[in-house]
């Protein structure tokens, strides 16, 4: 089926976020949507899928005006989107979360529903155990289920935002391979909302770019990249070489800890980091480093071993203990841990102040609010509700919350679903941090940015943990290798 967008606008307050867009997308094809980090990407494709509804415009389906008023409406269209964070339940089973939202009233079908279920993932290769909880699952594994829950409704157009972020490279090219087919033999229409270039030339046909709202233009995949870049950015975007540090002492020590979770048990990891060092982890989504850097943040405890900061044990320290010592955590899921859903931009601020008081200085907190927003370039503004903003912009918010003096700062995906631009301006910080002395431990799952930013690299597999001292002998090529397995040699 053909689907066009007519004329969309859309606005949050004083933002427009989308500005009279028009769109058409036909069936057989895979399509990007590309734009920087407040483009209007997300929100475009959410009015599409029934999330959103527009301020003015239309949706047409094979020529006919339709409305929207919910996803489920959507579906039924045969529209259906696949968010970056899948709308699941962790406390459900694969099976139970499969059910949802398919007909049967009150009691569903489970025979029939675990029959189908199972046929998917075998015709897709989704090694999907249906009694399996979705809290023991990847976020590939996640979006491997939701995917089979929407083809299972019927969907003939499927949108996926940033569905390569934090999958390893096996997962995307199984995805991709499912993708392509739905397209090339189901005459699906595939459409991708991405910040990452060499995704859109593997997998796209073709791509529409936005930039501040508006659609400034089309390009056939292949193109020059150069070509999709500006138009996204109205200029060429490059990194900058990272300027060299003279380390300090050790200021974080981790002596043969051990820590254990559901999934696995990582062995015997002893590492010194030193003042102004940059420690990359790398290793497929659930291998234990996550585990790792909140064992360091006070939120898990190792099972064996010590961790010492400047001499001080936190081996067994609250999150806030290790705060108040000077370690900072940002998690990878911003509104689910990071930052507070349905709370302003300057109530997010008035938290952090420093007070014996019982009252809130709201005068200071928004003085506080309107300098950072315009120090670390944020666009919003102090009442803004912190979800209103775009990923970049609630990273962009989430750096400038924390404490100016600190001795280490552990990441996760610091640059998760950014574009280019937005990308480097976090690295930009980060880099000044190191210059003035922090410690810095980050995940991430591009292996160019573990490459480019680490001075060593943990790289976990198994419960084994490797240790690469020198990674200006390292490329992702490699990196890759010893991801899967590959002892160093």
């Amino acid at each position: 089926m053909q689907v066009e967008l007519q004329d969309i606008t859309k606005t949050f307050g004083r933002v427009r976020a989308n500005q009279d867009i028009s769109l058409s997308f036909e069936p057989g094809r895979v399509y990007a949507i590309l734009g920087e980090n407040g483009a209007g990407k997300s929100t475009l494709m959410k009015i599409m899928s029934g999330y959103q509804l527009p301020d003015s415009g239309s949706v047409l389906i094979d020529g006919q005006p339709v409305t929207l008023n919910s996803p489920t409406d959507a579906i039924a269209h045969g529209i259906g989107m696949l968010y970056q964070d899948p709308l699941d339940f962790p406390p459900f089973t694969v099976l139970e979360n499969f059910i949802v939202g398919r007909p049967g009233g009150f009691f569903p079908d489970a025979a029939t529903a675990r029959e189908t279920l199972v046929s998917l993932a075998q015709r897709f290769d989704f090694p999907l155990d249906p009694d399996r909880y979705l809290d023991m699952l990847t976020i590939g594994e996640r979006q491997q289920l939701e995917i089979l829950r929407l083809l299972s409704l019927d969907v003939r157009v499927l949108i996926l935002d940033e569905p390569t972020t934090g999958i390893s490279a096996a997962q995307k090219t199984a995805l991709f391979n499912v993708l392509k087919s739905l397209a090339r033999d189901q005459n699906m229409t595939i459409i991708l909302v991405s910040h990452k270039l060499e995704d859109v030339m593997e997998l796209c046909d073709e791509a529409y770019v936005l930039r501040r709202g508006k659609f400034v233009g089309q390009k056939d995949i292949p193109c020059a990249i150069a070509d999709l870049v500006g138009l996204m950015f109205g200029k060429e975007v490059s990194r900058q070489e990272r300027p060299p540090v003279a380390f300090g002492e050790p200021v974080l020590d981790l002596d043969n800890v051990c820590l254990s979770s559901r999934r696995l048990t990582v062995h015997n990891v002893s590492l010194q980091i030193r003042a102004g060092e940059v420690i990359g982890l790398a290793g497929l989504d659930g291998s234990g480093q996550a585990e790792l850097i909140r064992s360091c943040a006070g939120l898990l405890t190792p099972e064996r071993g010590t961790i010492q900061l400047d001499s001080l044990d936190l081996t067994r320290a609250s999150y806030h203990r290790v705060s108040e010592a000077g370690v900072a955590f940002l998690p990878a899921g911003r509104l689910e841990e990071g930052l507070i859903s349905g709370m302003t931009l300057m109530q997010h601020f008035a938290l952090t102040l420093p007070t014996k008081r019982p009252w809130v200085n709201w005068m200071r907190a928004w003085q506080m609010t309107n300098d950072r927003i315009q120090a670390f370039n944020v666009k919003g503004r102090p009442n803004s509700p912190i979800q209103t903003l775009s990923g970049g912009n609630q990273q962009r918010f989430a750096l400038s919350l924390l404490p100016e003096r600190l001795k280490v700062l552990l990441l996760e995906h610091p640059t998760r679903g950014l574009d280019v631009e937005s990308a480097l301006y976090i690295w930009e910080q980060l880099l000044q941090r190191r210059a003035d002395g922090t410690a810095i431990i980050f995940i991430s799952a591009e292996l160019d940015e573990i490459v480019a930013y680490s001075d060593r690299i943990l790289v976990f597999f198994g419960g084994r943990v490797t240790l690469v001292d020198d990674p200006a002998d390292m490329n992702t090529a490699r990196l890759g290798e010893l991801i899967g397995g590959k002892v160093a040699s």
